[in-house]
This record gives structure tokens, C-alpha cells and sequence, in this order.
């Protein structure tokens, strides 16, 4: 089957309408995160290296003891801690939502700063931390490259690269700023459901005809067979000589 080139926003959309029944974990984690931009920014934190479940429990844990910076700051780090286990670094997420807390009732009157770079000096926020809470919190226009969309984007030819950051600005090429937001939730639920990172399920998916990898799995295959078939024959003259 040769890959057809089609609009990217089509594609996206098609991914969306795809996935939506499935109720990907991720649908979950971001309505709950949209609550206030600081539980935006704390919620997207403890998400790193864990999955979506376990955030959203954790999340909920601590929100129930502290919901507000200035209420956060005065926990302790233990404290903390107990209450977003089992995330993955647990007490350096804590160490680092402490100091976030203080620095947001010291520095920004217990709000949450709107840039990039004001969110990236905060401690563990990186670039698809601060992204996505961009995208979240604040509905600016940002592409977040997690595993997932750094995974597929290539998997779909719609990237190629080694770096997070080289996929994020190809995909902002290929796609208008109103469609950036759409952009990682998409390819999350995609990835949590049909394109697994292990033996994706590519007889459930519904865009095999535009997808690069699945495209290159099938002139895998038929070389495969089209070797086996030629030393089949070259075997059987051989026995006929």
C-alpha cells in the first residue's frame, strides 16, 4: 500500500475521533489538572515518568491537604511526600513542589508566571512541563513532546530527530498555532491506546494508509516473502537439475 499524503490536521483529526471512545487515560488527567494553573503546574510535575492513573490519585492526595501555594508551603517535605506516593522521584518532586511553593508566595504573589522562561527556572519544570502548562493553564499556543508524541510524530513521518526540542518545532511548522494545543493530547491518547510503544496495534488503526512505519513494516513483509518465494524456486530447480 503506498502512504498517501494528506492534510495533517485531517489526519490529527481522524487520530481524535479514533481514540475519543477509547477513553485514554490522559483525557482524565487533563480535565483534572485545568482546575486552577497552580494545581495546573503541580499535577503536570508529578506526571513525569509516571502514569496517568497514579498521577491523577496523587494529585488528589495532595490537593487534599494543600491546594494553594501558601498552603503548600507550609508542609513539610516528608509530608509531601507521603502524599503523591508512589510517583516516580516522589521526594525529589516533593523537595521540588516545596520550593516552588515558596518561591510562587515569595516572588509572585502566590500566582503562577505565564512564560516559558519563568516556568523553566522553576525547580523540575523543564520544556514539556512548561509547554504543557502553557497549553493548560494559560491556552497559549505550545506543542509539550513527551514520549509519546516524540514516538508517533516520526512513527507518522510527520518529524524525524533525536531531540525533543528538534520534533517540537517541526510539528510547529507543519501545523498552525491553533491546532498546537490539540497536538499532544491527541497523540498521548493515541499512543496509551492503539500506537503502543511495544507492538503497536496497527490492525485497530483506522490511518495505517498515511503512516510511515506501518507503510515500511508491509515493504518489509513483502521482501520477506518475495526472498522466501525466489529461494523456493531456486531450490526446487536445483533438485529438478
Amino acid at each position: 500500500m503506498k502512504r498517501q499524503e494528506v492534510d495533517k490536521t485531517v489526519i490529527l483529526d481522524r487520530i481524535s475521533q479514533m481514540v475519543k471512545p477509547l477513553n485514554p487515560p490522559v483525557d482524565a488527567f487533563e480535565n483534572s489538572a485545568k482546575r486552577t494553573p497552580f494545581k495546573t503546574l503541580i499535577s503536570v510535575l508529578l506526571s513525569s515518568r509516571t502514569k496517568d492513573p497514579v498521577t491523577h490519585k496523587a494529585s488528589d492526595n495532595l490537593f487534599s491537604i494543600a491546594s494553594t501555594p501558601n498552603e503548600m508551603v507550609l508542609l513539610d517535605e516528608d509530608r509531601i511526600a507521603q502524599a503523591i506516593f508512589p510517583v516516580g522521584f516522589y521526594r525529589q518532586k516533593a523537595k521540588n513542589i516545596k520550593t516552588i511553593a515558596r518561591i510562587l508566595t515569595q516572588s509572585y504573589n502566590n500566582n503562577i508566571p505565564s512564560t516559558f522562561d519563568e516556568l523553566t527556572a522553576l525547580p523540575g519544570v523543564g520544556r514539556k512541563t512548561a509547554n504543557l502548562v502553557l497549553s493548560l493553564a494559560f491556552n497559549q499556543p505550545s506543542i509539550a513532546v513527551d514520549i509519546h508524541v516524540f514516538r508517533i510524530s516520526q512513527r507518522l513521518g510527520w518529524a524525524k530527530g533525536n531531540k525533543p526540542e528538534e520534533i517540537e518545532e517541526q510539528l510547529k511548522q507543519s501545523f498552525a498555532p491553533q491546532f498546537w494545543n490539540r497536538i499532544n493530547q491527541v497523540l498521548v491518547g493515541f499512543g496509551q491506546t492503539i500506537c503502543k510503544p511495544v507492538n503497536p496495534l496497527c490492525s485497530h488503526c483506522e490511518i495505517t494508509e498515511h503512516c510511515l512505519y506501518f507503510n515500511n513494516l508491509e515493504k518489509s513483509a513483502k521482501n520477506n516473502v518475495s526472498g522466501f518465494t525466489k529461494k523456493k524456486i531456486i531450490k526446487g530447480t536445483n533438485q529438478n537439475d
